[in-house]
């Protein structure tokens, strides 16, 4: 009795790539230690420097060591992030960028984008968090409210700011929520940050090719966009050549212009490359 070998195609990371990637990865992971750092020291300096008895109102310190606590949390998940991705790109470059075992396709996204991504995620947390102490201030107002001469002034004063805080503290809860949710959205992120994903090239798959970008979309699964940058210049000649007649053996049922696509991201390629391949 005959068995079919099914033959495993393996695209790993470009060695270039994968320095490049990694040096900008910790570089940024640095640069947050740095400000993890700072901010350790400016909530330690500020919390040494003031009373802590109990007020009806919030002081300004208190609230300069809570934003400066939630930076130093904020920029070690971020190094947490970028360790998570380090990781996936070596997988990448040591084992599999992308492979192709006979109509399975398993990719993996190591675009340096990921590390834009880790940064637009802390710059949307961190001002958030701005937002919270911003409408906490009217708090820290009746600290001042509270001591003017003028008994009068100051009843008149704290009223207004004490309506001043109703509204604030709607905003702050706002944020706050948006910070909570943040949160878990990051931390499912940081499972998938550089993860393998697994598709079935079936009529159901979605394979295209745009600006050296490979997009592969099916239902029930993430989405996947891979530069082909980042693989060797020989691999991904050959991946495309694999594809292709993946491709013409499945009656082109993946993508109807996927041909033209491939031969548009290789014009200098011989026809009989993708013919023959």
């Amino acid at each position: 009795m005959m068995q079919s070998v099914t033959e495993i195609h393996c695209f790993r990371l470009g060695q270039h790539a994968y320095r490049r990637i990694s040096l900008l990865s910790w570089l940024m992971a640095s640069g947050l230690l740095c400000g993890a750092a700072l901010a350790v020291f400016l909530c330690v300096t500020v919390w040494q420097s003031y009373d802590h008895t109990f007020t009806f109102y919030l002081k300004w310190q208190d609230a300069l060591v809570a934003l400066s606590a939630f930076t130093t949390f904020l920029t070690l998940g971020g190094i947490a992030l970028i360790f998570r991705f380090l990781f996936a790109l070596h997988s990448g470059y040591k084992h599999d960028m992308i492979t192709l075992e006979g109509s399975l396709l398993t990719a993996r996204d190591l675009s340096p984008l990921n590390l834009a991504s880790i940064f637009w995620m802390m710059n949307s947390a961190f001002w958030c968090a701005v937002v919270v102490v911003i409408g906490l201030f009217p708090a820290i107002l009746i600290g001042w409210t509270l001591h003017l001469s003028s008994p009068v002034l100051s009843i008149v004063l704290t009223t207004i700011v004490g309506i001043l805080c109703l509204a604030g503290l709607a905003a702050s809860i706002v944020a706050a929520i948006f910070i909570g949710i943040g949160c878990i959205g990051a931390f499912k992120s940081a499972r998938n940050l550089g993860e393998a994903h697994r598709y079935e090239l079936s009529s159901r798959t979605n394979v295209s090719v745009d600006n050296f970008e490979l997009s592969i979309i099916h239902p029930g699964r993430p989405e996947s966009m891979v530069d082909l940058n980042l693989l060797a210049k020989e691999d991904w000649h050959q991946l495309l050549a694999l594809l292709h007649k993946r491709w013409i053996d499945t009656e082109k049922e993946w993508n109807p212009e996927l041909g033209e696509e491939i031969s548009a991201v290789l014009p200098e390629v011989e026809d009989g490359l993708l013919a023959t391949a």
